[in-house]
């Protein structure tokens, strides 16, 4: 699956998984979201492979996107969670910083790893390029494509005009003829960030905003699944409009169907979370966010979400919130960028 396809259906709820298989990373990166170290967390493989084997064709994401910390710390799993949902027909997707691409040669464990996986994507920014040299990451990047496996890169930046994203765009571009899609996206204060990165100002004058991250659920590192890729959810505690349930105990079939049917949830993705504290009579207009996590100190709150939701009116708009999901390059900041999203597509058959 190109990177582009993947973007696409970014915005469709349970379309896709995330699955953090570990917090771990050998890595010390200073804008790491998940703030990763080399000894932190790492949780039974059993919930994960557990949900995987769940799927079925008629029932199953489109996409599985492997994360961390670093997955390829566990290539055995990574190794079986491909080879369970490629039999369900589901992709899979790995995002990796490629620590051990300094070295000049990849792993046997992880040369298995890769074999099933249907797209690789490698981290590039200034701060993995202190431990990961950028030429050692694009070199292991060819050797993907001429086995014929679909890449991609995912580069950070720390401002819109940032020199760095055009010269490694430049190079990336170069040394891959164009066959490696790019992802751009800017560092956020998320994570250790937060701890040397200013917050942007909060807009308070837009209240209907909806949400596009409540669209794929994350499998946390200990199994339990979040209907929110921000981080602020994940590292909780998770309020229970956010929480599908735990992969140790529900199949995939329970989760999409909380994921798409979920009045909350609907109401998050059409209205978005502050408009939604507004209408509950919440006249403060706090950050987007911390709006949504918010929501729940109001009590009894998702009955009256609920009755919302049931009013003949409100499908039609939820039907144009629907519709108005972002596309592919919509994903993209800075959007001067976003082209980059197609790079090597022609060359895609499915």
């Amino acid at each position: 699956m190109h990177l582009s396809q993947l973007f696409e259906i970014r915005a469709d709820p349970a379309a896709g998984v995330y699955l953090s298989l570990t917090r771990r990373c050998p890595l010390h990166c200073a804008h790491c979201s998940t703030r990763s170290t080399p000894h932190a967390e790492q949780h039974s493989a059993e919930p994960f492979l557990r949900l995987v084997a769940s799927f079925r064709p008629e029932q199953r994401p489109q996409v599985v996107s492997l994360t961390g910390g670093e997955p390829l710390l566990r290539p055995r799993l990574v190794e079986q969670l491909a080879v369970s949902a490629a039999a369900s027909g589901a992709s899979t997707m790995l995002l990796s910083g490629m620590f051990f691409a300094a070295s000049g040669r990849t792993p046997p464990a992880i040369r298995r790893a890769f074999e099933p996986l249907d797209h690789v994507s490698a981290s590039i920014d200034r701060f993995h390029e202190r431990e990961v040299p950028r030429r050692a990451v694009i070199d292991l990047l060819r050797s993907l494509l001429e086995d014929g496996k679909q890449v991609s890169v995912h580069l950070g930046g720390e401002a819109a005009g940032d020199p760095y994203l055009d010269r490694v765009v430049g190079e990336i571009r170069r040394e891959l003829d164009d066959r490696c899609p790019i992802y751009v996206a800017l560092v956020a204060p998320v994570g250790r960030a937060a701890e040397w990165m200013e917050a942007p100002e909060s807009d308070g004058d837009v209240l209907a905003e909806p949400c596009r991250l409540a669209s794929w659920p994350v499998v946390s590192f200990d199994g339990t699944v979040v209907q929110c890729a921000s981080q602020a959810a994940l590292e909780g505690p998770t309020p229970e409009h956010l929480r599908l349930g735990h992969a140790a105990v529900d199949d995939w079939a329970v989760i999409a169907r909380r994921a798409r049917r979920s009045p909350m949830l609907r109401a998050i993705r059409t209205f978005g979370p502050r408009w939604l504290a507004h209408w509950d009579g919440d006249g403060a207009c706090a950050g987007y966010c911390e709006s949504c996590l918010g929501l729940a100190g109001h009590a009894g709150l998702d009955r009256r979400v609920e009755e919302l939701m049931r009013r003949p009116a409100i499908g039609l708009i939820e039907r144009h919130a629907a519709e108005a999901r972002p596309g592919a390059g919509e994903w993209v900041q800075p959007a001067r960028f976003a082209h980059l999203l197609e790079l090597g597509r022609t060359a895609v058959v499915a």
